[in-house]
């Protein structure tokens, strides 16, 4: 799972940062000074709406439940019972700040507070006079991040679908509003998002584009998009895609006494640009992934074969290698030579418990494209047999052909 998930956030980091020259990528702090925070607005109305059950007072998301809607405005009051107990006795409506709090220092006081971050996007906002003028980036351009944030979530579950810490990758796409028309900027990272979903295996036909409808959306966003996804437990946001106009650089302006803007070296105005934000959950990815690649397949007679038809770019294990028999000296040998091999080119495991038909098996349920097996043939004819994951036919390949072969399927 580890290897899958750094396989997501290397992806995501090749697609949108390393193949364009028009993003550039940082690695700021988790933990920032608190007034980024006062100024972005998250100490005062980063919050959920909280309810508890009065009678085993367990605390609730009141939009879970019903008591609001996703903007936080009360609904009709419904007759719901607590899905702990069983009762029907809730406190009012509160804003629960869902900021993960900290000290700085030796002293827990209130000078010391600080946070750990919610989001990645401040970062960006804050640092971006210093990273255009040291990456000598001209709009339009994008600051691109990946990496941990937290939230106290109230109800954390789902698998990896709602947790306290979590990865995000996102970045900000700064433009001049007077040169670019904002609606041209979001509909192609509309379509570069959906492109990097396919490559990665999301199934386009589990998701779906929502625009957020007025009264909904943030108040400084002009059109919003949740790409939701049809997860096991019902239709849930995947990623976001939003149009923040200049409100992040011009708050961080007012706070710090600090301008934020872009020299035009041809018109020789300073600019504050607009941004438009795409946002991914690397987690939720995931979890996308796993509920588009997995599939139990029934095959002859009541044989049920588990397989994950994971993308070669994103699978955890992308070649395994067997010797047929592992009480054969010169079949072990010649196995792990060729393993040795291609590790250096691709995600290798070395297998040799169990027979042959189970050492499959166990690699459909990883998602493993490919698995090759030395044989008593390969002594004699210098070929192996390559077994493909979705189809289950089987192949020889000589060994000197044998990365050329893989890397031609893999791409």
């Amino acid at each position: 799972g580890s290897q899958m998930k750094k396989n997501i956030r290397d992806h995501w980091w090749r697609f949108f940062v390393e193949s364009r020259e028009d993003v550039v990528g940082i690695d700021a702090a988790l933990i920032m000074n608190p007034k980024v925070w006062e100024a972005s607005g998250h100490v005062g109305n980063f919050s959920d709406p909280l309810v508890e059950c009065r009678k085993c007072h367990s605390r609730f998301r009141a939009d879970h439940l019903g008591f609001t809607d996703a903007a936080g405005k009360p609904t009709e009051r419904k007759d719901i019972n607590c899905p702990e107990c069983g009762k029907n006795d809730w406190t009012e409506t509160q804003q629960f700040n869902t900021m993960l709090k900290t000290f700085l220092g030796p002293a827990e006081e209130s000078a010391n507070v600080a946070y750990l971050r919610p989001e990645t996007a401040q970062a960006m906002f804050v640092d971006f006079v210093q990273v255009q003028q040291t990456s000598r980036k001209k709009l339009p351009f994008g600051i691109a991040q990946n990496g941990r944030a937290f939230r106290n979530e109230i109800t954390p579950g789902n698998f990896i679908f709602r947790t306290r810490e979590f990865d995000l990758m996102e970045f900000e796409y700064f433009f001049d509003p007077k040169k670019s028309q904002w609606e041209e900027i979001f509909e192609f990272w509309k379509k570069e998002m959906e492109q990097w979903m396919s490559e990665v295996g999301i199934d386009a036909k589990k998701t779906h584009a929502v625009d957020i409808p007025d009264g909904e959306r943030a108040h400084y966003s002009k059109r919003t998009i949740d790409f939701e996804f049809d997860f096991p437990f019902g239709q849930k946001e995947l990623f976001g895609l939003a149009y923040r106009g200049d409100f992040d650089l011009e708050q961080h302006e007012k706070a710090s006494g600090q301008e934020l803007r872009y020299l035009d070296s041809e018109t020789n105005e300073k600019v504050r640009p607009h941004v438009i934000e795409p946002a991914f959950g690397a987690d939720r990815a995931m979890l996308a992934i796993l509920a588009s690649a997995f599939e139990e397949q029934k095959l002859e007679g009541d044989d049920i074969r588990t397989v994950l038809h994971l993308k070669p770019v994103i699978a955890p294990v992308q070649v395994a290698v067997f010797p047929l028999m592992k009480n054969k000296p010169e079949l072990v040998a010649k196995a792990r030579e060729i393993f040795t091999t291609l590790k250096k080119d691709f995600r290798c495991e070395f297998d040799d418990n169990g027979n042959v038909g189970k050492r499959y098996r166990r690699q459909d349920e990883i998602g493993t494209p490919y698995c090759v097996t030395v044989d008593f043939d390969t002594l004699e004819d210098g070929a192996v047999t390559v077994r493909d994951r979705d189809t289950m036919q089987q192949e020889r390949v000589k060994i000197e052909e044998l990365k050329n072969y893989l890397q031609k399927h893999f791409n």
